[in-house]
């Protein structure tokens, strides 16, 4: 019932947020007599606020239209190149009509960016995207709302989740011969286990593979999301905070893990913060301070547009992450699209060089969660695998804002190239689908018996700590080296 009633107020504030608006234009517009009382710049400030907290915060755009590319504007076109049940595989392609640029587009790495399904939508990462974009190929996984997807579509199970980036992984690899993988928080853990189960049966793997501010080993500097998944048991969440979608959505009917519920979660984790943001808007709309107001109103367009999830993958989540430990405890057992159980074993990864990167003060994902997958990809050499703490920098700073376009993106880019073709391979875009999973393993399968070896080996130098200044504000730690 909790889901219906809160629609039922939101269908009842709607007008009233519609009118605050039409309120604070009335009294901020110039050739209204109102306008020019002494009080009329607070009411209009108010109603424009209280527009703001009543609103509903609909999915947002990337909006990228052109990046620099050494200096040139290079256009961006935004499509669709898979389009899954719960998940669109997200391309953005770019163009350029001046032949020495052209030609190194075509010779930058090609990255798959696996976004967070965590309760925000993937253009969290705009920013990460954007600075990406200046030199690599990009591609990112833009899941879909659950309440927007019918039930015929059936459930979405964590072990989907890992399939879909096994299934993209194999889509780039047929395409250009080979690509990276960033994951940012939340998919760390499946992505870790779609290479573990890549590498386990002979596939070929990314050549490398960056994790950001993930929950590897959630046992290690707990933070409050932790111990809430800690201190409650499985049958609490299945019982308290999954309900079923409304009649008046095409997914109605799914169990979800409402996204009004995870928004709530993230602004009680820092409802001061909050607070005083959005009195500080209040009164930039006072002083007439545009883009201080317009900066507030880019921030809350994104956080606040929150999205529903899957009952199963969210419990599923809970369970074999935060509350079982399956991937550091090596328990944890994955159905494949054959029906295939297959166990998760990250020491299989020989061929994929890895860096883990996390934020001095993540509150989020505490300090050592993400860097647990150093010690549990024993089988990548040590000269592979790179650990980078970023000072002073929060959760969300490791993948947007200053921190990361000054420290972490240097880093990230010295990281790939230096494990990366000296001269990248790029064929012309085919209509040819990715290989199945049958058909992946039967050509590993050979490969392994006619190589003695993996597919996919490749060999780069581990890229050397900068010594920039700018690198001094950013720990580099060797993986070699006790911390």
């Amino acid at each position: 019932m909790l889901y219906q009633i809160f629609e039922t107020q939101r269908s009842i504030m709607e007008p009233f947020s519609d009118l605050a608006q039409a309120a604070a234009k009335l009294y901020s517009n110039p050739l209204n007599p109102m306008a020019q009382t002494p009080l009329a710049q607070r009411v209009s400030a108010a109603y424009a606020l209280m527009h703001r907290l009543g609103k509903d915060y609909e999915k947002p755009e990337f909006g990228i239209k052109t990046v620099k590319v050494n200096k040139v504007d290079v256009a961006i076109h935004e499509r669709v190149e898979i389009d899954k049940p719960f998940c669109e595989l997200r391309r953005f392609k770019r163009f350029s009509d001046d032949a020495d640029t052209l030609s190194l587009l075509k010779s930058q790495p090609v990255v798959l960016i696996v976004a967070p399904l965590s309760g925000h939508y993937a253009t969290l990462l705009r920013d990460t995207v954007k600075t990406m974009l200046q030199g690599h190929k990009v591609y990112i996984t833009d899941w879909k709302n659950a309440r927007l997807v019918p039930l015929s579509e059936g459930e979405f199970h964590l072990d989907d989740y890992i399939n879909y980036v096994q299934e993209f992984i194999r889509h780039l690899q047929s395409r250009y011969g080979h690509c990276h993988v960033v994951s940012v928080c939340q998919p760390t853990v499946p992505v870790l286990a779609a290479v573990s189960l890549m590498a386990s049966r002979g596939e070929k793997t990314p050549l490398t593979m960056t994790m950001m501010g993930g929950p590897i080993d959630a046992r290690k500097s707990p933070t409050s999301v932790n111990n809430l998944a800690t201190n409650k048991s499985y049958e609490w969440f299945e019982n308290n905070v999954i309900y079923r979608v409304p009649p008046n959505f095409p997914g109605a009917g799914r169990r979800v893990y409402p996204g009004f519920l995870q928004y709530t979660g993230f602004v009680a984790m820092n409802p001061d913060r909050h607070a005083n943001s959005h009195y500080d808007y209040f009164k930039d709309l006072i002083k007439g301070d545009d883009a201080s107001a317009e900066a507030h109103r880019k921030f809350y367009d994104e956080y606040n547009a929150v999205l529903d999830m899957d009952a199963d993958y969210y419990l599923e989540t809970i369970q074999t992450v935060f509350q079982e430990f399956k991937l550091v405890n090596g328990t944890w057992d994955v159905k494949g699209v054959d029906g295939q159980i297959e166990r998760v074993r990250p020491q299989d990864i020989r061929h994929t060089a890895l860096l883990t990167v996390e934020g001095e003060l993540d509150d989020i994902s505490g300090s050592g969660q993400t860097r647990a997958a150093q010690d549990l990809c024993s089988g990548v050499p040590e000269r592979e695998r790179q650990h980078l703490e970023v000072k002073g920098a929060g959760h969300y700073g490791i993948f947007s804002g200053r921190r990361w376009r000054d420290m972490v993106y240097p880093q990230l880019v010295q990281f790939i190239l230096s494990h990366s073709p000296q001269k990248s391979t790029v064929s012309r875009p085919s209509t040819r689908t990715a290989p199945t999973l049958v058909q992946a393993r039967s050509v590993a399968k050979t490969v392994a018996k006619t190589t003695g070896r993996s597919a996919g080996k490749t060999s780069g130098k581990a890229a050397a700590p900068s010594t920039s200044k700018r690198a001094i504000q950013t720990t580099w730690v060797d993986t070699r080296k006790k911390a």
